[in-house]
């Protein structure tokens, strides 16, 4: 048994004639549509679906954001279906043909332990530019920072896992971003996360989409770059301290890099295992794996800075950006695929 989920605010008219048309499916045992602090004016769209068969209207007082309106669905299925095995999630502009909200639902019933995303190909269509320069960017930055490779990261038409929903309840985020923490959530994890193609439908240049594409899109950037901006803050730390030791105490490459490191591990390994991979696992766990990157890291950075000296003829300051550079891609994918990578549970 599967329910549906539909997060409004001010929604398309037509609304109710496409509850009407999902409830006719007979896929799903109930349709929870959250009212998202919707103006007065869409009220007479709300009170026309409370009436409907199979409907629960749930409503914010004020308007929340997508993500919340996600998460009050979410956590009155988990708490009132128990019978329920997933929630197929569907936007309320339009985008979402009935037929393929019902092939979302198949591949769940198929696959109750998976995430599932209504995939659109964006060629299909004229898309407006936004969609296609967010979705663009965004699959590639997810495609680095988690390893994985999705054609829609933005996709509101999504299949999951009742098993799920307890740990999407507890993220932070609140907006549009919270469906891209869905996704790294599920594969933090170990979910597998399935694609199933779906149309791609933009009613009149999407212009009843309540996406605001320059803040909205820097919330969600910044849940990519969360690993980045922590990585960066720590090589400041790092190369600051490098460069106060050696030209002002000893002018040893070994020394100054070694009290840099101290303390930009200290504070690198807090931050990512809290912010950035928001691992669970134990300090006994993932602590030596670390200790030990940071140990072998250190190294191979400290070669790389004197080669660059001896044998490029590089200043100081030019091969320590180069070497760390290095050593950040490569720590990166260490840690995001071996240290604090979290398999699926059972």
């Amino acid at each position: 048994m599967l329910a549906a989920l539909i997060p409004a605010y001010d929604p398309i008219e037509t609304l109710p004639e496409y509850v009407q048309a999902l409830i006719a499916q007979q896929v799903f045992t109930v349709i929870v549509v959250v009212d998202d602090g919707s103006s007065h004016a869409a009220q007479a769209i709300f009170a026309e679906l409370k009436s409907l068969a199979q409907v629960v209207l749930l409503k914010h007082a004020i308007n929340r954001g997508k993500g919340a309106a996600l998460k009050t669905g979410l956590n009155y299925i988990a708490c009132e279906c128990k019978e329920v095995i997933g929630v197929v999630t569907i936007d309320a502009d339009g985008q979402h043909l009935v037929q393929d909200a019902c092939k979302v639902a198949e591949a769940l019933q198929a696959s109750p332990q998976d995430l599932i995303i209504g995939t659109r190909s964006f060629t299909e269509v004229k898309v407006p530019f936004r969609s296609r320069f967010g979705n663009v960017f965004t699959r590639y930055t997810f495609k680095w920072i988690l390893g994985i490779k999705l054609s829609d990261t933005q996709s509101g038409l999504r299949g999951i896992p009742k098993v799920l929903i307890p740990s999407l309840l507890m993220l932070d985020a609140n907006a549009y971003e919270f469906e891209l923490d869905m996704l790294i959530e599920a594969n933090r994890q170990g979910f597998k996360i399935k694609e199933v193609p779906i149309a791609t439908v933009y009613l009149d240049g999407n212009v009843r989409s309540s996406f605001r594409p320059f803040w909205d899109s820097l919330r969600i950037y910044f849940v990519l770059l969360r690993f980045t901006i922590i990585a960066l803050l720590s090589a400041l730390l790092d190369y600051g301290i490098f460069m106060l030791t050696y030209f002002l105490i000893l002018h040893n490459v070994l020394f100054s890099l070694i009290c840099s490191r101290i303390v930009s591990v200290t504070f690198n390994y807090l931050n990512v295992r809290h912010y950035a991979f928001r691992s669970e696992a134990s300090y006994i766990s993932t602590l030596p794996k670390y200790l030990l990157l940071a140990l072998v890291s250190g190294i191979l950075a400290y070669t790389l800075i004197v080669s660059f000296m001896d044998f490029v003829g590089w200043h100081v300051v030019l091969s320590k950006l180069a070497a760390e550079f290095i050593m950040f891609v490569v720590n990166f994918l260490i840690q995001r695929d071996f240290i604090f990578r979290r398999s699926r549970p059972s």
